[in-house]
């Protein structure tokens, strides 16, 4: 068995078994963290709450593990003003205040701003279920974080994205290049003009001639060649 592992408690069991055979759910809204009382714990299924609970709080984000469907991965970030302590275990808490998962967590010092030096951190917790249906996962909008990882992912997707609104006479948006048939039709009002374009059109209206000055009845005049 791997040193670090997480499991679903007696409790969570139960409530797994029952939300499967009635069609109901386990509704995860707390991540909890603590210190295990100074030492690294033995995750047990009996387990009602952690040893030594430092800090509990909504969860951040959540979904099912991209290479895994059963694994359900729920994440908290901890902000710069919070810590003070080394993480020794984890658990995540449904709406009834119940623990359904219990683990523990490779030792990891949580410094506080207060001390002149601090990070930010997420802390993951993943648990194999067999009905990733039967749970439910509940983010509060108002204390999300998202993690650099989160957002630069979202960045390069929106870079890569075409789903754009178009621009009009109303509103800024997309807007694509008109071609050359397009710059000498003049028609389009959802096309960008740009230099070659625009040159092209107007040889196209207004042919390039080549003139001449001269003096007609004592007075200068153009005359095309």
């Amino acid at each position: 068995m791997p040193q670090f592992y997480t499991l679903l408690t007696d409790v969570g069991q139960n409530k797994l078994a029952n939300a499967v055979a009635l069609g109901g759910t386990i509704e995860i809204t707390e991540l909890a963290v603590g210190d295990g009382g100074g030492s690294l714990p033995t995750p047990d299924s009996s387990a009602e709450s952690l040893v030594n609970e430092v800090r509990r709080a909504a969860i951040n984000a959540s979904q099912t593990h991209p290479d895994n469907p059963s694994w359900i991965v729920v994440e908290q970030v901890l902000p710069p003003d919070v810590g003070g302590w080394t993480i020794r275990e984890i658990g995540i808490y449904d709406v009834d205040g119940d623990l359904i998962g219990y683990g523990n967590y490779p030792e990891t010092y949580k410094p506080v701003l207060s001390e002149g030096s601090s990070r930010t951190q997420t802390v993951r917790f993943v648990l194999e279920v067999s009905d990733t249906a039967a749970v439910t996962l509940k983010v509060d909008p108002s204390v999300v974080l998202a993690t650099r990882e989160y957002v630069d992912d979202e960045r390069a997707e929106h870079e890569a994205s075409r789903a754009h609104p178009a621009a009009t006479e109303a509103a800024q948006g997309m807007l694509q290049l008109a071609t050359s048939q397009q710059h000498r039709d003049g028609t389009r009002t959802d096309r960008a003009v740009h230099p070659a374009g625009l040159k092209a059109a107007l040889d196209n209206r207004m042919p390039i001639t080549s003139h001449k000055l001269v003096v007609i009845n004592g007075a200068l005049a153009m005359e095309e060649i």
